[in-house]
């Protein structure tokens, strides 16, 4: 969220838009500014770590001598669960979470493809791929079936956050209609499907029974 972040700077603070520029343009006014003894951080959406290109700066600050320091952020798949009321790891229907993108323009590795993902039937949070929702459906119909619930998160986290509510069958169409073209993360697995009053299977962590570290033997 860089507009709210960016009202806590100075207002001597330089602001400076990288929406325009390539990767060289950016690390040059970076480079720059520090050798002249600024201050400079760079504001990414979401945690920097996750899809976002991260690597490739830090490896041209490396060559240039200029040292760093990350702070992580929230990523969109836990700030969709937030917004959706969602535990993504439910005991007993699912303990893991993939978080994966669907390829585009950019690869992906063979062992890394949607299809092969979703085949594990672990709980799936889809980035970068709402643009390409009809094919993440059709991979979501064969590996969940039709009816499949999904969510998709706009925006997760941010005033014009919007949700929409779907299947798997209805993917393309429902993202369509609500006017989602990118900035979205896809959200599908069981953990769609329980309901609260039919949770069967429940943590450990809080059981009555259950001792652990900070709490003795019931």
């Amino acid at each position: 969220m860089p507009e709210a972040v960016l009202q806590w700077a100075r207002p001597e603070a330089r602001r400076e838009s990288s929406a325009g520029m390539h990767l060289e343009a950016i690390v040059g006014f970076m480079a720059a500014a520090w050798r002249r003894g600024e201050r400079v951080v760079r504001l990414h959406t979401g945690d920097p770590s996750l899809f976002g290109a991260i690597f490739e700066q830090m490896a041209a600050l490396d060559e240039e001598g200029i040292g760093y320091r990350v702070i992580p952020g929230v990523t969109a798949a836990m700030a969709a669960a937030a917004a959706l009321n969602l535990e993504f790891t439910l005991p007993e229907i699912s303990q893991t979470l993939i978080l994966t993108r669907l390829e585009g323009r950019t690869p992906v590795p063979d062992g890394e493809r949607l299809e092969a993902l979703a085949a594990h039937g672990a709980t799936l949070a889809i980035y970068l791929s709402v643009g390409m929702a009809a094919r993440v459906g059709e991979v979501l119909r064969g590996a969940y079936g039709d009816e499949a619930p999904c969510a998709v998160v706009y925006r997760a986290s941010q005033p014009d956050q919007k949700i929409v509510h779907t299947t798997a069958a209805r993917l393309a169409a429902d993202v369509a209609a609500a006017g989602i073209e990118r900035q979205a993360v896809i959200i599908a697995g069981r953990v769609l499907t329980v309901a609260r009053e039919a949770l069967a299977h429940r943590s450990k962590l809080y059981d009555r029974g259950f001792a652990h570290g900070h709490r003795g033997e019931a």
